[in-house]
């Protein structure tokens, strides 16, 4: 469509211009005539670019002689200086058209160039960023794991049951962690590649939070979810994958005895899942920063990852045709909310509609 109307205009705008023209052709003369059409081509050129720059330029000739030129409405030329004039204008014309057109050229390879370089140096930023997540994040929980098995081969020590359930213990809790952390990484790959399968199936939002709390442990968390809640469109483990990540960042920097809460609401065509927590919270302008991969926002705890969490987790809502946000909590804190489609699905629960309640540690 905007080929046609860049040859559209290499063809009406000269028309257009002897239309304006031939009203006023006792006051302005031949010469002013030509400059004219030699400015309508060129503003063509700039436009719509060379091919319909020369078309504009031909037929900006030809109006000319047939319009402006003794003797008028015929295509011949009684005056050499004339038939000579037209030639020349054909010519400027041609030649500016080509200048604008190279010109034009020049400009879209150096902004080719620009966007390579940025693109360059963004993707320097963020292998920068991953070698020293890796050199640190993932070594960490290599090097506990490494030394809890070292202290359990050791012949040097007297170790007593207890020891060796907490070195196994240790070694457990850092090779999970190490892990997840892979786990994302690989996922995150995934996403930026496009390779990441994805099954949507309607998914009850309560079971997968049941799961996601499970899988966190020990953590106090506080759900609330309305029994007419409809299920969502979603592929059901990367749901759950998005929730233990939030849930997860939600329960680290809540404050001891005010746990994150969870609630689910039905909102027209979709689902939103809010988790709230009253920890101390984002600044307003740096909030968009906690979904960049590798960003913890002054976090330097090793444990608490490579700051992958909630980045991923946007990207997997996204791929499920849904969104993943975060706001200021009223009083303090952040809230993050899940938007995902509602599922074209029954409510076959029985009694009236309300709301079911869990507080407290692990379901």
């Amino acid at each position: 469509m905007r080929r046609v109307t860049r040859w559209a205009a290499g063809v009406v705008a000269p028309l257009a211009l002897a239309g304006v023209l031939l009203p006023l052709n006792d006051s302005v003369n031949l010469v002013s005539d030509a400059l004219l059409f030699l400015a309508v081509a060129v503003a063509v050129a700039v436009w719509a670019g060379l091919a319909p720059s020369l078309v504009a330029a031909v037929e900006g000739a030809l109006l000319l002689n047939y319009f402006f030129t003794a003797p008028v409405h015929t295509l011949t030329v009684a005056d050499p200086n004339n038939a000579l004039a037209l030639a020349v204008f054909v010519g400027v014309t041609a030649t500016v058209s080509v200048a604008v057109e190279l010109v034009a050229r020049h400009r879209r390879r150096l902004d080719d160039a620009v966007a390579t370089e940025v693109a360059l140096t963004r993707a320097n930023e963020l292998r920068t960023a991953l070698l020293a997540a890796v050199g640190h994040d993932l070594r960490s929980p290599l090097a506990a794991a490494k030394a809890s098995v070292s202290g359990l081969l050791s012949i040097e020590l007297d170790l007593t049951d207890d020891d060796r359930r907490d070195l196994l213990d240790t070694a457990d809790e850092s090779l999970d962690r190490l892990a997840a952390l892979i786990a994302n990484l690989l996922d995150l790959s995934r996403l930026q590649t496009g390779s990441l399968a994805i099954e949507l199936e309607p998914v009850d939002v309560e079971e997968v939070l049941t799961r996601a709390q499970r899988e966190l442990g020990a953590a106090p968390v506080r759900v609330l979810v309305p029994e007419e809640t409809p299920a969502v469109l979603a592929d059901a483990g990367l749901l759950e994958r998005i929730l233990v990540n939030v849930l997860a960042n939600a329960v680290r920097f809540s404050p001891a005895g005010i746990p994150p809460r969870v609630h689910a609401e039905r909102e027209g065509d979709v689902v939103t899942v809010s988790v709230v927590d009253h920890g101390p919270g984002v600044p307003a302008e740096q909030i968009v920063d906690i979904f960049v991969p590798f960003q913890r926002l002054g976090d330097t705890d090793p444990s608490t990852g490579l700051g992958l969490g909630l980045a991923l987790s946007r990207g997997l809502a996204e791929a499920m045709g849904g969104e993943l946000r975060a706001e200021p909590t009223q009083g303090g804190g952040l809230t993050v909310v899940l938007t995902l489609r509602a599922a074209d699905v029954s409510d076959t629960g029985a009694g009236e509609p309300g709301t079911r309640e869990r507080e407290g540690r692990q379901p």
